[in-house]
């Protein structure tokens, strides 16, 4: 099978494991301080602050501490989201509002957004999707108006650019992810952007447990002993195995942008004239995540079993989260655009290692299939 993710795993990665292991600090330690560092020279700016964790997930939930977001609090998210950002909603017993994404996009649709502010609202999450970047100045706008926090969810984004500017650079509070399917992998982890020394503080805090230990002495691979406990924390900390990983990744930078803007352009190229699929909008300044193509008519199923056939893997990203037993009686604004897409949406097989005869394969087999 053509896999739709693939880590770019070299002979560098393998290497930075063995001296992870060799050196035998398997918790939190001078990889982690490295990765962090790593991360805030690639989002250029000097006045952020870069908080490492486990996972994305955690990230999320660590977040909405930090702003704290709590009971009887409404977040405005779109429902076409990753179930992450849902979970840190209610983890912290806030309430989800589900707003509509924009067709070209399928990222959260300001005008939209705004029409759900109340007096409960407290946030808007501002997630990027696939190859396209939210339209954040519109958002920071209606957010500055309401007196409302952004959750830039970057998951999709790190390592590219919005009006010029390095996604991480310029939001309120920024999430990073560096799950086995992301552009960038350290094996699992997450990374928090934030403009304050005092909420990097707190987030050191917040990720060992509450525990005040110093950052400073354990990325020396040292144990701090003396600490106090003030507030709720959860085991959110990154290994430096992770951290190790994840530093190697992001020093091939050049070559995965290079990479996936390439594998993303033939693929463009090659389907634009299938009239029954809508292929996703490109932008020059990402480095894309995935390859999401729109099936109309109802195929989307008959296509998948046909690509199957001919060893091809697809996927599904994502369900909307309204249709979720969990959230069936979550409030929402108008879903027309997310209920049209649902059925549509198919990831192709997209990677830092695609093959261009692959891609050829690919766009051949979907004409096969369309014309009969």
């Amino acid at each position: 099978m053509i896999p739709v993710f693939k880590p770019l795993i070299t002979m560098n990665e393998r290497k930075a494991a063995d001296k992870s292991l060799e050196i035998g600090w398997l918790g939190m330690g001078q990889y982690v301080n490295e990765f962090e560092k790593k991360i805030k020279s690639i989002i250029k700016n000097k006045n952020k602050y870069v908080v490492a964790v486990n996972t994305g997930h955690s990230a999320l939930h660590l977040i909405m501490m930090l702003l704290k977001i709590k009971k009887g609090d409404q977040v405005i998210t779109p429902s076409f989201n990753n179930i992450a950002d849902l979970q840190a909603i209610l983890a912290v017993g806030a309430e989800p509002v589900f707003c509509d994404v924009k067709e070209d996009t399928l990222c959260i649709d300001p005008i939209k957004a705004q029409k759900l502010i109340n007096k409960k609202t407290k946030a808007i999450i501002a997630m990027d999707y696939g190859s396209c970047i939210a339209e954040h100045n519109k958002i920071r706008k209606i957010a500055k108006k309401n007196n409302l926090r952004v959750i830039h969810d970057a998951a999709h984004s790190f390592g590219s650019r919005y009006k010029g500017r390095c996604i991480g650079s310029f939001s309120d509070v920024v999430m990073f992810s560096f799950d086995p399917v992301k552009t960038f992998t350290s094996i699992d982890g997450g990374a928090i952007v934030v403009n304050k020394i005092q909420d990097m503080y707190k987030l050191h805090e917040m990720r060992l447990m509450g525990m005040s230990q110093k950052a400073k002495t354990m990325y020396k691979n040292q144990r701090a002993w003396s600490y106090d406990v003030k507030s709720l924390g959860f085991r959110y900390h990154l290994a430096n195995l992770h951290a190790a990983i994840g530093i190697e990744q992001l020093k091939k930078i050049k070559i995965i942008k290079k990479t996936r803007k390439a594998a993303f352009k033939k693929y463009n190229n090659g389907l634009k004239y299938v009239d029954e699929i809508i292929i996703p909008k490109y932008d020059n300044e990402t480095i894309p995540f995935h390859y999401c193509i729109r099936v109309k008519n109802n195929k989307r199923l008959n296509l998948i079993q046909f690509l199957k056939k001919n060893k091809i893997d697809t996927g599904i990203h994502w369900q909307p989260n309204h249709i979720f037993s969990l959230f069936k009686k979550t409030k929402s604004g108008d879903l027309s655009v997310t209920n049209r897409i649902k059925n549509e949406i198919l990831t192709l097989p997209f990677h830092s290692l695609m093959k261009k005869k692959d891609i050829d394969y690919i766009i051949l087999k979907i004409k096969e299939f369309y014309k009969k």
